[in-house]
């Protein structure tokens, strides 16, 4: 991000809370503040958000920023100038970790410079609620949202969720980035950039009653390669399977890159062949009970459940 600034020689840098995911140490914010340090010519925002807010002992209320870095600590609208630039940014900062008030309603621009900004966080009902369509009508140039962690167009060319420049955990999926906009007379352009080092994946992999353990682990193997060995993946077996085959899900990560699998397949049962070979039994009447045919009902689950739970018990006393 901050090479990004420097090469393309960006006026301004937007961060719409929780810079950090927990309250900053001192040694932190001194790294961080080298960095902006570093790209004078770019004028950086900053806001706390409901993760690193302003608590009383927080660092975030004595630090010395270098000169082109502006935090916004009150917990009130408040508004900066950069007349260089003729502009003004608006916002407020978090002093707890939840702000049920709908602060940006009444944030309306003062009209003080010719490009007005609103830098927020929240839009849950726990954090500053917000609609983007009231946001829109407020009057400013172009409003910067953090907190939710998926980069989101809420108008476009008006109002943004920039998410994380890199997903923070395995529900964070897809790209992740920044927003990169233009303010000129003629108004607002905007889009998103990605530049994430990985992402997180969920991905399906289907499979057939003939697919052995060796087979499920080279079909993730290459499904895998095709999407990137970089990423971060949650596997879903989906499908069939051989009933007399239970997978060893241990040994399937064959790049060190997968957080978890989950066999979500059913037996492949022939439940027609079953129920004749059983029908004086447990099984046959259980099979005859709950056999609907719509093998996406509930229904169906409970029977290859079930016709598995009792095949296992007749295979334990033989």
């Amino acid at each position: 991000m901050i090479e990004a600034c420097r090469e393309n020689e960006t006026d301004v840098l937007l961060i719409a809370g929780d810079l950090f995911h927990r309250q900053p140490l001192l040694r932190e914010l001194k790294e961080v503040n080298f960095l902006f340090s570093g790209i004078p010519h770019t004028e950086v925002f900053i806001i706390a958000g409901n993760h690193d807010y302003l608590k009383k002992d927080s660092y975030y209320r004595t630090f010395s920023w270098a000169e082109n870095v502006h935090m916004i600590r009150s917990e009130q609208i408040t508004c900066v100038e950069v007349p260089r630039l003729d502009l003004a940014v608006y916002g407020l900062s978090y002093v707890q970790k939840e702000n049920t008030e709908r602060a940006y309603d009444r944030a309306v621009p003062f009209g003080k410079q010719k490009y007005e900004i609103l830098l927020g966080h929240g839009g849950d009902d726990k954090h500053i609620p917000f609609r983007a369509g009231d946001i829109a009508k407020l009057g400013y140039d172009y409003a910067a949202f953090g907190h939710i962690h998926k980069p989101q167009q809420l108008i476009p060319d008006r109002v943004y969720y920039s998410g994380a420049l890199e997903p923070t955990d395995k529900n964070d999926t897809g790209a992740h980035g920044y927003i990169s906009g233009e303010l000129t007379e003629s108004g607002c352009t905007a889009s998103f950039v990605p530049c994430a080092a990985r992402e997180y994946i969920h991905m399906d992999i289907p499979v057939t009653e003939n697919m052995t353990g060796y087979g499920v682990r080279g079909a993730i193997r290459s499904a895998v390669e095709d999407k990137g060995v970089q990423n971060i993946y949650k596997i879903i077996l989906t499908g069939q399977r051989d009933p007399e085959i239970l997978f060893d899900l241990t040994n399937m990560d064959s790049y060190g890159n997968i957080i978890e699998i989950a066999d979500n397949t059913r037996p492949a049962y022939d439940f027609e062949r079953l129920y004749e070979q059983n029908k004086g039994n447990l099984l046959g009447k259980f099979i005859q009970n709950l056999n609907t045919g719509d093998k996406e009902s509930i229904e169906y689950c409970a029977l290859c459940e079930g016709v598995q739970a009792l095949m296992e018990t007749r295979r334990g006393f033989k």
